[in-house]
């Protein structure tokens, strides 16, 4: 059978084809039969073997107008969000809501903006007006992680506005604590206890935030790409 590469990821040498009957056949470079590097939008004939590519042969000047610019493309724009082969991009993974990211390209930028809130945290103004920027740079990666998942983006959404309303409901929690006690400091200073039950109702709406937040990241970071071509764009690991 003959088909067109799709995609393939010289660093873990796997690939996907694109059929002439249709259908879509994973391979890796074991497969190979000629010395040729696979590229997307390449001519190829194979052998099928369930859903997996065996003994491929490149065609050498068979690739079709359509597959080498669809090809080009598709490596160009994925390029920009972790494409098979390439490295970290920071300015498109860290900026830009197209495409996808594979999960080791989502922890190298979560750790950038993990260690920039810490190290510039402390530094007044500044440090606020960073936090504030790297806002963008957290939804970017979390948004096209999803992608790559093959869940939309607004998913994202979620966490940061359940958080947001149960940090309206603590602060109100703490201030009608605090209303209640008379507005008298002395009424919890020295005074543990007072103090828990001012501060505790809060503080446990606080833990399930942060809790929240930490289950999301793990989801979001652990869980594996979706395989193929999604409506997102291509696999950014060739799969």
């Amino acid at each position: 059978m003959r088909g067109e590469i799709l995609s393939y990821d010289a660093t873990t040498g796997a690939g996907l084809i694109s059929g002439d009957d249709g259908a879509r056949y994973d391979f890796t470079s074991a497969a190979l039969q000629s010395p040729a590097v696979p590229a997307a939008g390449v001519r190829v004939d194979f052998v099928p073997e369930g859903g997996v590519a065996t003994q491929i042969l490149i065609l050498a000047g068979a690739a079709t107008t359509t597959g080498v610019a669809g090809g080009y493309a598709a490596s160009a724009a994925s390029a920009a969000v972790g494409a098979p082969g390439s490295g970290f991009d920071f300015q498109s993974a860290m900026l830009s809501f197209q495409g996808r990211l594979r999960r080791s390209h989502f922890w190298i930028g979560f750790l950038i903006i993990f260690g920039a809130n810490i190290v510039l945290g402390w530094v007044p103004i500044i440090g606020f007006i960073v936090s504030l920027a790297l806002i963008w740079a957290n939804l970017a990666i979390s948004v096209k992680r999803l992608h790559d998942m093959g869940k939309t983006g607004w998913l994202v959404a979620i966490p940061y506005g359940v958080s947001f309303a149960l940090g309206i409901v603590a602060g109100v929690m703490m201030v009608a604590g605090i209303a209640a006690s008379g507005m008298d400091e002395s009424y919890y200073e020295n005074n543990p206890m007072a103090a828990l039950s001012i501060m505790g109702p809060a503080m446990g709406i606080f833990g399930v935030i942060i809790l929240l937040n930490l289950a999301f990241l793990l989801w979001v970071g652990i869980t594996d790409s979706e395989k193929g071509e999604n409506r997102f764009g291509p696999n950014p690991k060739g799969q």
